[in-house]
């Protein structure tokens, strides 16, 4: 039977960015304090998280790049808010944000979650920053649960690789010293 690699919820030692629109700040505000408070719950130290403002979610992905090529964090949470309204704005905002996060998540070494409620109504997007769930703590706890998984594969391959080369070490030696 294979293993079952699963990320443990320990953020000690973890140094976590997150990324967060101005935009909407009503919803990304109470957006940010549950994603800080469920990292601390979690162990990570308050010094050990990073904060950057940007002007809305369309730049996340730009503030979540440039973080990511700094190398200094563990992860990166992109935190934000875009409501519907009476034009396809909406639409245009929610796929270049969706795309260019996934774009910057596959292509990355460092991990991110998504952390974008996108609301018909400013009542939806209010009870998902906090009344009804909070997509801020959902999502911190995410990222803390998907570092630890990376980490966990990545040295399960870093093992396997070790344990190959030492069995073509030892076939190799075995090769050499036959008579």
């Amino acid at each position: 039977m294979g293993r079952t690699i699963e990320g443990r919820l320990e953020g000690q030692g973890l140094k976590i960015a997150i990324a967060v629109s101005r935009f909407n700040s009503a919803v990304t505000r109470p957006l940010l304090e549950g994603a800080q408070e469920r990292l601390r719950q979690l162990g990570v130290r308050d010094d050990d998280i990073d904060v950057v403002w940007v002007p809305g979610a369309f730049e996340l992905p730009q503030a979540v790049r440039a973080l990511m090529r700094t190398e200094r964090y563990d992860g990166v949470l992109p935190l934000g808010c875009v409501i519907r309204g009476e034009t396809p704005h909406f639409e245009y905002v929610c796929q270049a944000v969706t795309q260019g996060l996934v774009q910057l998540a596959l292509q990355g070494e460092i991990p991110l979650v998504y952390g974008i409620i996108t609301a018909d109504t400013p009542q939806q997007a209010l009870e998902r920053a906090g009344v009804k769930g909070h997509r801020g703590a959902e999502a911190a706890e995410a990222l803390v649960a998907l570092i630890r998984a990376l980490r966990a594969v990545r040295g399960s391959q870093d093992q396997q690789r070790e344990g190959e080369q030492e069995q073509e070490e030892g076939r190799h030696q075995r090769s050499t010293t036959a008579p």
